[in-house]
């Protein structure tokens, strides 16, 4: 059973209290994986990632509508006859869906195309799909309803429980996906205009103030004093009282929200434990993005690279998981596919980019390869600042852009997170030290000054390893310092940081980028770095400036 929450961050929001059921279900029954992060933080793009295994610059649905993305992208990508489901019906799973699966799957095309790999499909339908009171879903290929007066995540759980029991009731094992919107905003879009509105998500009417007074957790980078962030995050103007107030009532009605989800969660469990079944079930639970509400002074949103936006709620129970644990590797919503395969017994796909995550100490001690403490981060977008007009934020002019490339690492002697945005600015931040991202150590980007010769050292090491991971693919995501440095036996930050390597690193091509585009145009983003075989044994090469690491290492 497969449970994804849409925009449900991992920084602000406690799960353990406001979620009761979800804490003795799932985390106190199961292992949390605090270092997982989404490839972007946004809902489509993230949630394509979470079904094929694929970087977002290789399945190419990098926005939530057409031409960039949506569903009708992830259809000309060709994933609808190759992903999840897919692959788990050919294994002889009985495959089942409830809720938001893609952006743009709509009242005009849901049956053509028809999305594919589900003997039991009940999809929420744009341009309805965040209406919280009224939305419209489609059952397999009947016709469309719209709810009115219907509570969302009411109708999920009903739908859910359905399903459920029809797959209990058959002798085949199964795969349930459960994916309510809370703790989303709510959209309501007039289909004259064309138009949309957003505001804070609808409680369902049984918990509206159940939990008054909740406020934004006031960190160090909550509508910080000094400016923050980089380039167009650096220069927002502090909040004033009456935003903070409006955030604040933003963030209960985020939480409140959850709570419908939480019963959820209940009823689906006890139906598992009264069919005999949950000792045999594996349980994910997660979200597609985080969210931020006044971090760096940004209004309520998502699309930015911050911890609050990318870093999600994993959490997993079932056979050989350990319960009320804690597992620190660092994972992906690109392993997530290959962990369900996993699971299941099925072979891993070719076009994976990502790798199972290990689910248990055991687990990782038998890994052939130490695992990785990297995941890779990006987007292509403007940003739509929002602003607050009569406790609603409407969408505004697109001002600003968001195109970035990122890299998370983690490991037992650092935190890092180092970003090139598409203005060719520069982020480095120590989270060891600074977990709100408040100092950024690489201000100046490579032309800067520093008095610590150390922090150029590192940001060499760092933007090396972005330069594979931002257009890798295969082996090259999962072990990029190995294709980077073919001729070496270095796999981590740590070993690169040998001063031995220093020179290698000054010759790699820098990430950067030639203009800011909001779709994946690889000539704007600089060189690219590619797998290649020379006679007969792999190698790797820098495309579009000549650069070879095999030859840079040698001479």
């Amino acid at each position: 059973m497969f449970v994804i929450l849409d925009d449900l961050d991992y920084h602000m929001t406690d799960l353990g209290s406001v979620m009761p059921s979800v804490k003795k279900h799932i985390i106190d029954q199961g292992t949390t994986f605090p270092n997982h992060y989404c490839q972007v933080s946004l809902c489509c793009p993230a949630r394509a990632s979470i079904l094929t295994g694929q970087t977002a610059h290789n399945h190419n649905v990098t926005d939530v509508h057409y031409p960039s993305g949506g569903y009708q992208k992830f259809y000309e990508q060709k994933f609808n006859e190759n992903y999840l489901p897919v692959w788990l019906q050919e294994a002889g799973y009985g495959t089942y869906y409830v809720g938001k699966l893609l952006n743009d799957i709509s009242t005009q095309n849901y049956n053509n195309p028809y999305v594919n790999g589900w003997d039991g499909l009940e999809v929420l339908l744009d341009p309805f799909a965040y209406d919280f009171w009224s939305p419209a879903f489609a059952r397999n290929k009947d016709p469309w309803q719209r709810y009115s007066n219907n509570y969302t995540t009411d109708l999920v759980s009903l739908k859910s429980m359905s399903f459920l029991e029809d797959a209990l009731a058959d002798d085949k094992p199964f795969f349930l996906g459960v994916a309510p919107i809370a703790p989303h905003s709510e959209v309501l879009v007039n289909t004259t205009s064309l138009t949309a509105t957003f505001s804070a998500p609808k409680p369902a009417t049984r918990h509206i103030g159940k939990l008054a007074g909740a406020q934004v957790p006031r960190t160090d980078n909550f509508n910080p004093g000094k400016p923050s962030g980089a380039s167009w995050v650096k220069t927002l103007d502090q909040l004033n009282d009456t935003e903070v107030q409006q955030g604040d009532e933003w963030y209960q009605a985020r939480l409140e929200s959850l709570l419908a989800v939480d019963e959820m969660v209940d009823s689906l469990f006890a139906k598992l434990e009264e069919s005999g079944k949950l000792d045999n079930t594996y349980v994910i639970f997660t979200s597609d993005n985080g969210f931020h509400i006044g971090q760096h002074r940004l209004s309520p949103g998502k699309t930015c690279g911050y911890e609050e936006d990318i870093n999600v709620p994993f959490i997993v129970r079932g056979p050989g998981i350990a319960k009320g644990h804690t597992m620190d590797v660092v994972s992906g919503h690109i392993d997530i596919a290959p962990t369900i395969l996993e699971m299941a017994g099925i072979s891993q796909r070719d076009t994976f980019d990502g790798s199972p995550i290990p689910l248990n100490e055991d687990a990782l001690k038998a890994l052939a390869k130490p695992k990785t403490e990297h995941t890779s981060i990006e987007m292509w977008r403007s940003n739509n600042q929002s602003f607050f007009r009569t406790g609603k934020i409407e969408m505004m002019e697109e001002a600003a852009q968001n195109t970035h490339k990122s890299v998370r690492l983690i490991s037992g002697d650092y935190n890092l997170y180092y970003s090139v945005w598409c203005t060719n600015e520069h982020e480095l931040y120590d989270m060891k030290s600074d977990s709100q991202q408040m100092k950024n150590l690489f201000e100046g980007g490579f032309g800067g000054s520093y008095e610590n010769a150390d922090i150029v050292r590192l940001a060499h090491r760092l933007d090396a390893l972005l330069y594979v991971l931002k257009s890798c693919r295969g082996d090259s995501c999962r072990y990029p310092w190995e294709s980077l440095m073919p001729l070496e036996t270095v796999t981590s930050l740590s070993e690169a940081m040998n001063s031995q390597y220093d020179e290698f690193f000054e010759t790699v091509p820098k990430v950067s980028f030639s203009s800011c585009q909001q779709d994946h145009i690889i000539e704007a983003e600089g060189p690219q770095f590619e797998t290649w075989t020379v006679e007969g044994s792999k190698t790797t090469r820098g495309m579009g400036r000549g650069w070879d690491p095999v030859q840079a290492w040698m001479t």
